[in-house]
């Protein structure tokens, strides 16, 4: 269940993508008074960031956190609470409410329970998610191998805050399950360049999600996803 959207540029995506989240968050807080996205980190989403940024919107009823994050602190160059900090709460939205998933904590394991206890305020389901993927065909922190990759992607899993440790993965990360991320009133896909689309169109014509986790949300996403693509 998708929708796939190219653009000809990335500042045309970012724009689009931008007035599309701004109206699916208006009709959150219209409706139900507040809204909430989670977005993801890594070197796409900065000019969206930028664009969304500027949009004129309630950003006090905006609560903003992360689909997945290292367990590092937000001061750290790897940290997607200080992209998120640097790009998107600027301008107009800097007046959002920012919920992170990292946490000061002996382990990785008990941030990711604060995370847990954090963000259970937040709107269930959320109302925008932007993933991005990687070249492994990995989305959020589900990466092929993951140690928890299994119970991230189990659609009956509780707990909406897990770890993973993975060999791509780098330091060890935090990411929201699949049943707390698919839901999503928007469920969004931002991708960019030859190299990824590529990627994609290997999922979507395999069935392992195991393999490419990213095919769990393709397949098993409780909403339409909808894919944004610029070369």
């Amino acid at each position: 269940m998708s929708i796939f959207l190219a653009y000809e540029s990335r500042a045309l995506l970012a724009d689009a993508l931008a007035d599309r989240v701004a109206a699916v968050l208006g009709d959150g807080i219209a409706t139900r008074g507040r809204a909430t996205l989670a977005v993801s980190g890594g070197s796409t989403p900065g000019l969206f960031f930028d664009a969304l940024s500027t949009r004129d919107l309630d950003w006090e009823k905006v609560d903003v956190t992360l689909v997945d994050e290292r367990f590092v602190p937000p001061d750290h160059p790897r940290s997607n609470h200080a992209l998120v900090s640097a790009r998107l709460l600027q301008n107009r939205a800097a007046k959002a409410r920012f919920v992170p998933l990292y946490h000061p904590a002996a382990n990785a394991e008990e941030a990711a329970r604060l995370a847990g206890e954090a963000t259970d305020t937040l709107s269930k389901p959320f109302d925008v998610v932007i993933l991005g993927m990687g070249n492994d065909g990995h989305t959020a922190s589900f990466f092929p191998g993951g140690n928890h990759l299994e119970a991230a992607l189990d659609a009956r899993q509780t707990q909406p805050v897990l770890t993973m440790e993975a060999e791509g993965a780098g330091e060890t990360r935090l990411t929201f399950t699949l049943s707390r991320l698919s839901h999503a009133r928007l469920l969004a896909l931002h991708i960019e360049g030859a190299e990824k689309r590529s990627v994609l169109e290997k999922a979507a014509n395999g069935r392992d999600e195991a393999e490419m986790p990213v095919r769990a949300m393709l397949r098993r996403g409780g909403t339409e996803i909808e894919i944004y693509w610029a070369p």
